[in-house]
């Protein structure tokens, strides 16, 4: 019997070709060189003064210790190895920081040296090279235009509360949605697809002036779903450098690549149809730029005029624009899925938080953002969210700039590091019952998001924090606010039983979101 005749099938080789023998034979030897290359530099690391470790295995180090859900692997080993952990992931070393009095030194003392993004495998293909503001390098000149860019026309407080009557009008066009289903019949909804569309449909109108056909805007949102999970897959490159090669050879770039060239083009499109858009108006006199509907507009505006001193070409638009859609549609209706899922597990809470809106809302007929910002259980509701399931469970990694000293360890530079919000917001040292959903420990806690307070860091902390943080909070009590009021919400029946639970678990990506779909069964409330 010839035991090779399933890899002979499977790769459609003839193995007695003498040609591929001696090209198997070289590919084996550069392996092996590589290999003895990873234990020479990895025991040139040992004579640093490293933190605590957990034991490694040689060549991968402590890669197999990673898990499905790296948030959870990392608390669980900081558990037994301390909150400031070194790891070995074959040829890259990172630590792991798993305290808010760690997080806070590191952030405010040493916000500067770790101020840069790890630029692997995927975020390259994907996000035009790293030029993006996400993973761009930290101060050169194109980033910081992006920066100020986004800060002032698209992310802050005034432009934030522009967008107010599209977030009220996407949020009442979801209720609509919702009614329909109900009056069709349907026994429940899937409320992480709803979700996720009315996200993707306030980013499209703050950003290109209107949202797409329902065609367009499933692909888009799928577009940015297979960026998400993409940028977090698993790359050989990443750990072992000198094996990059291996890659191509898995399949993963050509992916990338594929994901990235239709996503280009269709940016590509988007942008060209702006363009001549506003080439028309100004032709019929009218000033596009009067009213500054888009974000879109701007950039464009900013692009053309030479006295603005912006020098962004294509691609610098396109990487702003998929930042911006990264940024504001999969976190807030992630966020936005685990709060109902949590209010429905918790009928008490769901009951406090509806009798609320109601009582605010009284009998207009739509919620407006005025009434939100006299909820003060719903804020605390997305507070708790926040807190219990941080989109992002990994603060999005940063990178030494150079060796960092740091609580008498020595980091060598281009040390990963990675802040595990996660498991920060879930440190019994400073929350009470840390495991529970309990939006009513905020009630009289001043304690806030923005970066202050370094055991709540669910948009991070300094330099590299998230920009979007009051564009997506916006976004998420508006829509809840909506969703709580317009329907009463109950676990649905399956085969005539009903269903006891919602499935809490987590798959990870660039955010940690449910694994399975959440469907519930809406009522219509009708004041």
């Amino acid at each position: 019997m010839d035991l090779l005749s399933p890899v002979k099938h499977y790769f459609s080789l003839d193995l007695n070709n003498p040609l591929l023998s001696v090209s198997c034979f070289f590919i084996f030897l550069l392996f092996l060189l590589n290999l003895i290359r990873i234990r020479t530099a990895s025991k040139s690391k040992s004579n640093l003064n490293l933190p605590p470790s957990p034991p490694k295995l040689p060549i991968i180090g402590n890669l197999h210790q990673l898990g499905t859900l790296p948030h959870r692997s990392f608390r669980s080993l900081s558990k037994k190895y301390g909150p400031l952990m070194f790891l070995q992931l074959g040829q890259t070393p990172a630590v792991v920081i798993s305290s808010a009095e760690l997080a806070c030194e590191l952030m405010k003392t040493h916000d500067l040296t770790i101020a840069d993004r790890p630029q692997g495998t995927c975020p390259k293909i994907l996000l035009y090279g790293c030029t993006d503001l996400g993973f761009g390098s930290y101060g050169s000149e194109n980033w910081k235009q992006k920066k100020k860019i986004c800060a002032n026309e698209l992310l802050n407080l005034r432009r934030v509360q522009q967008f107010k009557s599209i977030r009220e009008e996407e949020s009442g066009d979801l209720v609509n949605k919702i009614r329909d289903l109900c009056l069709s019949g349907a026994g429940s909804v899937n409320l992480s697809e709803l979700l996720i569309a009315t996200s993707n449909d306030i980013v499209c109108k703050c950003l290109l002036g209107n949202k797409f056909n329902t065609k367009e805007n499933i692909r888009i949102a799928e577009l940015t779903r297979k960026v998400m999970i993409n940028l977090m897959a698993f790359s050989v490159g990443d750990y072992f450098p000198s094996l990059s090669w291996v890659d191509a050879l898995t399949g993963l770039v050509s992916r990338l690549k594929a994901i990235f060239g239709e996503l280009d083009y269709f940016f590509d499109h988007v942008i060209e149809e702006r363009r001549n858009m506003m080439m028309k108006m100004i032709r019929s006199g009218h000033d596009q730029f009067s009213n500054r509907k888009c974000f879109l507009d701007v950039v464009l505006q900013f692009q053309d005029d030479d006295m603005l001193h912006y020098s962004f070409s294509q691609n610098d638009i396109k990487s702003i624009l998929l930042d911006m859609f990264l940024g504001g549609t999969d976190t807030s209706s992630t966020a936005m899925e685990w709060a109902m899922a949590e209010l429905v597990m918790n009928p008490t809470k769901i009951q406090k938080a509806q009798e609320e809106v109601r009582r605010v809302v009284g009998k207009k007929s739509k919620v407006e953002e005025e009434d939100i910002n006299q909820m003060t259980y719903l804020k605390c509701v997305v507070k708790e969210i926040l807190r219990l399931h941080p989109p992002t469970g990994l603060i999005s990694p940063r990178l030494t700039r150079s060796t960092l000293n740091f609580r008498g360890y020595t980091l060598p530079p281009k040390t990963t590091v990675y802040i595990n919000a996660w498991a920060i917001q879930r440190d019994a040292e400073f929350w009470e019952r840390p495991e529970e959903f309990v939006p009513e420990r905020f009630e009289k806690n001043d304690v806030e998001f923005k970066g202050h307070d370094f055991h709540f860091i669910p948009f991070g902390s300094g330099r590299r924090m998230c920009p979007g943080m009051l564009f997506g909070v916006a976004a998420v009590e508006s829509t809840l606010a909506n969703l709580l009021y317009w329907f009463d919400w109950n676990l649905p029946s399956i085969n005539g039983v009903a269903v006891q639970n919602v499935d809490m678990e987590e798959t990870f990506g660039l955010t940690v979101r449910k694994k399975l779909p959440l469907y519930l069964k809406p009522i219509p409330y009708y004041p």
